[in-house]
């Protein structure tokens, strides 16, 4: 089982820029992928990026492909959800999560992956 402890939100203008941070613990062997969802107030958890632990399989979700980024930092154990040109539709809490490595729709949805981060609250000011 991994551990997720995720770091990093908060308010932020909107045109803005925000990082968030997971560091993993446990077994962060490279059989393990990790996600990025956010939920707003009333909505569905939603997903936004995926990677394997070993940087390969990188996918992010079309509403934010032009938007966000994430990357692994292996030798820290460490994911991250780069965000730029924030909008106040991205308010929301933000959730690490991470699963056995999978491929296809699976690894978009919530229930492909086993833990989750404590989740974070970006806010965007209009």
């Amino acid at each position: 089982q991994v551990q997720l402890v995720q770091s990093g939100g908060g308010l932020v203008q909107a045109g803005g820029s925000l990082t968030l941070s997971c560091a993993a613990s446990g077994r962060t062997a490279s059989r393990y992928m990790v996600a990025w969802f956010r939920q707003s107030q009333g909505a569905e958890r939603e997903f936004l990026a995926r990677v394997n632990w070993d940087g390969s399989g990188t996918f992010v979700a079309d509403h934010v492909k032009d938007r966000f980024t994430v990357s692994t930092d292996n030798a820290k154990a460490m994911v991250y959800l780069q965000m730029s040109s924030l909008k106040p539709e991205d308010t929301a809490v933000y959730y690490c999560a991470a699963g056995v490595r999978a491929v296809g729709q699976i690894t978009r949805v919530a229930r492909g992956y086993s833990s989750w981060g404590q989740g974070t609250l970006v806010t965007v000011s209009s």
